[in-house]
């Protein structure tokens, strides 16, 4: 084996492409005219798929600082798009939903998404498709799990007082 990395090395690979799959998706938003940043079209489209979540749940899912998302929900709610409600289990916490104002722009935003993958999947048949999807679940099911653990290896090894 190598000391040196191999670029091809699947961790690598994922990196990459996930990294220019949001490059691209970034700059179709931003030329599709839809009146939303591309962080505000991936968070709109994300409480679409997480409808009822908390704040802090959603920006762990998306990846950014709870303020980063705070940001794109005020706009998002100024637009007549979300909505912020009481989590009645915390008064401290707000669930958001989307609004009907919201289903045309996801729907567009859906539009560009499937354009997208497209042109990025041309020349993968279906099934291949199903496999590899099918993988990346399971990928993702992996490190889900890794993180659950880390997570409560963490708390083991907090002192108790």
């Amino acid at each position: 084996m190598s000391p040196r990395p191999d670029p091809d090395a699947l961790g690598f690979v994922l990196i990459d492409v996930a990294r220019m799959l949001r490059s691209a998706f970034e700059r179709r938003i931003a030329t599709a005219g839809l009146g939303l940043t591309p962080g505000e079209a991936r968070t709109l489209v994300r409480i679409a798929t997480l409808e009822g979540s908390r704040q802090l749940d959603i920006a762990q899912r998306m990846g950014i600082e709870p303020m980063t998302l705070s940001t794109y929900l005020d706009r998002l709610q100024s637009l007549g798009f979300i909505e912020r409600r009481p989590d009645p289990a915390d008064r401290r916490a707000k669930l958001i939903f989307t609004t009907p104002a919201a289903d045309e722009p996801i729907a567009n935003i859906r539009i560009e998404q499937i354009e997208l993958m497209q042109h990025v999947t041309s020349g993968i048949g279906e099934a291949e498709l199903d496999i590899m999807r099918g993988q990346l679940k399971r990928l993702r099911a992996n490190l889900v799990a890794l993180e659950e653990d880390s997570s409560a290896l963490a708390l083991v090894k907090e002192p108790i007082l």
